[in-house]
C-alpha cells in the first residue's frame, strides 16, 4: 500500500489539500469588439490557478455556467437557483469526493455570479464544506468590457489592440460600461457610476494596471487560502 506524499513540492502546508480554488466566470457575454465572449472566465481562472500554484490548494478548474441579473442583456447565463442546484453543487460534491476536500474557495470573475453568495449557507449546510466567496476581482477591475478588463487582456493577450479605438463606440457596443443598459443603469448605483465614468473617460488599456490587478487579485486568494488554515 503506497503513502501519497502531501508534504512534498512548495506548498504553503501540507494541510493545503483539503482546500480547493474553483473559478467562477462566464463564457458566453459580450465585452465589446476587443475582449472575446468568455473574457471572465479566462480572467477567473488565470487568477485561481495562480492562487493554486502559490499555495498547493487543489484547482478545480471553472464552472461551466453562470448566472445574470435579468436587467442585463449582454449574454446568455442561467437561473440563479438552476446554476446553484444543477451546475455548482454537483460540481464541489464531485470535487469533495473525489480529493477528499473540506473547503472551497470560489474565485469569482463575473459581476452576475454574486447571486450565488444568498445560496452559501444552504450550499455549505448540504455539502458539508466550508466555502469562501472570493469577488475581490469583479470590484477591482472597473466597469465591464472597459479599461480593466482591457488591461488585464493585455497581460494574457486576450485584447485586439487593432479594435481599441472601436471599443469607443458606446452606440454599437452598449455592453462596454454598461452605457446603453437603461435599467441597469437606474436599478445599479454601482453600473451608473461606471457607466458615467466611460462615457467621460472612454476606454483604454494599460499593462502595467493589467499586471496590477491581477496580482492583487491572486494575493487576495491567497489570502483566503492562508485563512483557511490559520496562517
Amino acid at each position: 500500500m503506497f503513502k501519497l506524499r502531501y508534504e512534498a513540492g512548495d506548498i504553503i502546508s501540507s494541510a493545503v489539500h483539503q482546500i480547493g480554488i474553483l473559478a467562477l466566470g462566464s463564457h458566453l457575454e459580450n465585452h465589446g469588439p476587443a475582449l472575446p465572449i468568455d473574457t471572465d472566465a479566462k480572467i477567473a481562472s488565470y487568477v485561481a490557478l495562480e492562487a493554486s500554484l502559490i499555495t498547493g490548494a487543489k484547482f478545480l478548474g471553472i464552472l461551466y455556467a453562470a448566472t445574470e441579473y435579468p436587467f442585463i442583456p449582454h449574454g446568455l447565463h442561467m437561473n440563479v437557483e438552476e446554476l446553484v442546484e444543477q451546475r455548482l453543487k454537483p460540481t464541489l460534491n464531485s470535487a469533495k469526493k473525489s480529493l477528499n476536500l473540506k473547503q472551497i474557495v470560489l474565485v469569482n470573475g463575473h459581476g452576475g455570479n454574486v447571486q450565488i453568495i444568498e445560496y452559501l449557507d444552504k450550499i455549505e449546510q448540504d455539502l458539508e464544506l466550508e466555502i469562501v466567496f472570493n469577488n475581490h476581482l469583479v470590484k477591482i477591475e472597473g466597469p465591464h468590457a472597459s479599461s480593466g478588463e482591457l488591461s488585464i487582456g493585455s497581460i494574457l493577450g486576450i485584447t485586439n489592440t487593432s479594435k481599441l479605438e472601436e471599443s469607443c463606440d458606446l452606440a454599437k457596443y452598449p455592453e462596454v460600461g454598461m452605457c446603453g443598459f437603461k435599467e441597469a443603469r437606474e436599478k445599479d448605483e454601482g453600473i451608473e457610476k461606471g457607466a458615467q465614468l466611460v462615457e467621460e473617460k472612454g476606454t483604454s488599456m494599460d499593462p502595467n494596471l493589467g499586471r496590477a490587478l491581477l496580482d492583487e487579485a491572486v494575493k487576495d486568494v491567497v489570502k483566503d487560502v492562508k485563512k483557511f488554515l490559520d496562517l
